[in-house]
C-alpha cells in the first residue's frame, strides 16, 4: 500500500484519538509529578521508569514527548498554571477590597494551591533548576509572568490612591524571590510558621513596597 500511515482519527471504545492521546499525556503527567516530584527525582528518573508508572509503554512515550526534558517542562508549567488561576481567581473575588484585604486573599489563594502538595514545590523550586538552558529561559519567563501580574496589580492600587504611583519592575522581581523562598522553606520545615503567618509577613512587605516611608497617599 502506498503512502504514509496516518494517525487513527475515529472513535474506539467511545472515546476519539484525541480525547485517548490528552489521555496518555494526563497519565504520563500525573507519573512525572510523583517520581520527579518525590522520589526518585527527575535526573534519576528514566522513560522506562516513567512508562511503568503511568501504566503506559515506551512506545506510547515517544508518542506524546521527545525527552525526559519535555515531560519536566510541560509538568514546571502545568504547576504554574495551576498557581497562576488561584491567584486570578482570588483577585477577581477581592477586586473590590481595601489593598491589604486583596493582597491577602491573592496569596492566601496562591500559597495554598502551591503548598497543596510538595512534589509541586519540589518541581517549581528545585528540579527545574540547572536541568538546560532551555528550562532556565522556561522558569525566568514564568518569573517574568508573576512580574506582570505584581506590576499590573501594583498599576491598579496606584491608580485608586492606594500605592505610590512608581515603576515596580525590579522590586516585583526581587519581591518573588522572597515568596519563592519563604514558600519553599515553610514546606521544607525551615520555617517555625503556620501557612497563613508566612502569607502575613510576605503582605506586610509587599505593602512596604508599595506604600514606602514617607508616602503620603491614602492608607
Amino acid at each position: 500500500m502506498a503512502g504514509r500511515l496516518k494517525q487513527p482519527t475515529g472513535r474506539y471504545g467511545g472515546r476519539t484519538a484525541e480525547e485517548r492521546q490528552a489521555e496518555r499525556r494526563r497519565r504520563f503527567l500525573e507519573a512525572a509529578l510523583q517520581l520527579f516530584g518525590d522520589s526518585p527525582g527527575f535526573r534519576s528518573t528514566t522513560v522506562a521508569a516513567l512508562s511503568e508508572a503511568a501504566g503506559l509503554s515506551t512506545r506510547q512515550f515517544y508518542e506524546e514527548f521527545r525527552t525526559l526534558e519535555d515531560v519536566l517542562a510541560a509538568l514546571h508549567l502545568q504547576v504554574n498554571d495551576w498557581g497562576e488561576e488561584a491567584a486570578l481567581a482570588a483577585l477577581a473575588d477581592a477586586e473590590e477590597l481595601p489593598l491589604a484585604e486583596r493582597a491577602t486573599a491573592i496569596f492566601r489563594a496562591y500559597a495554598a494551591n502551591v503548598t497543596s502538595d510538595p512534589r509541586r514545590i519540589r518541581i517549581t523550586f528545585v528540579e527545574i533548576i540547572g536541568v538546560s538552558p532551555r528550562l532556565e529561559e522556561q522558569r525566568l519567563a514564568r518569573r517574568a509572568r508573576w512580574v506582570d501580574f505584581i506590576c499590573a496589580a501594583a498599576a491598579v492600587a496606584a491608580a485608586r490612591g492606594e500605592a505610590a504611583p512608581r515603576d515596580y519592575r525590579i522590586a516585583a522581581t526581587a519581591f518573588i524571590g522572597s515568596v519563592n523562598g519563604l514558600l519553599h522553606d515553610w514546606s521544607a520545615g525551615w520555617v517555625d510558621a503556620t501557612l497563613d503567618e508566612a502569607v502575613e509577613e510576605l503582605v506586610r512587605q509587599l505593602l512596604g513596597i508599595l506604600r514606602p516611608a514617607g508616602w503620603g497617599g491614602a492608607g
